[in-house]
């Protein structure tokens, strides 16, 4: 299967989840017009309390469908949009991107890859007990999180479900993502 846009979502309030749309537009260093995060600097509400002036290296929130059938098997259940993200996935493995990866969304967009997304327990406010689904630790005990990408606007643009999803690795050697 190709990779592809299966859902994008935007919301202007700062909340968990954020309503699907017909389309989003993404603006270059900003992120997703209307949406609570969109700036240069941090919007999200707890690292604009640590320090305002950090970068937005959170501007968009990409996360893959494919994860809603895998929380499904534990008796989650997940739509796009609900987890907070702005674009929903199918057929790429997003926490397997290395840092810097470049996703072209549609026919014009450029979201460069800055890291995994931390997730909080905001989720477990959500779904009780989805938390521990998203984030666990692997047999030798790192922590995996599963929660979904953050990126970076490069080149702005309109995306739709149904979007085809171009992935351009970045010259080696590749940097694994970290929370961000």
């Amino acid at each position: 299967m190709s990779a592809r846009v299966t859902a994008v979502s935007r919301s202007g309030e700062h909340g968990f989840s954020k309503p699907t749309r017909d389309s989003i537009t993404l603006l270059a260093g900003l992120g997703v017009e209307g949406d609570a995060h969109l700036g240069v600097t941090v919007q999200h509400r707890s690292r604009v309390a640590q320090d305002p002036t950090q970068p937005n290296l959170c501007q968009v929130h990409l996360i893959q469908e494919e994860l809603f059938s895998e929380v499904a098997g534990a008796g989650f259940f997940v739509r796009p949009g609900e987890l907070g993200e702005n674009v929903t996935t199918a057929g790429i493995d997003l926490p397997a991107l290395p840092v810097g990866t470049l996703l072209r969304l549609g026919g014009k967009a450029v979201v460069e890859v800055t890291g995994l997304r931390n997730p909080c327990l905001q989720i477990d406010m959500f779904q009780d007990g989805l938390l521990r689904q998203v984030v666990r630790r692997d047999e030798d005990g790192r922590i995996v999180r599963k929660a979904g990408i953050m990126g970076i606007v490069l080149t702005g643009g309109k995306v739709r479900p149904g979007d085809p999803i171009g992935v351009e690795l970045p010259a080696g050697p590749h940097r694994p993502l970290e929370r961000v």
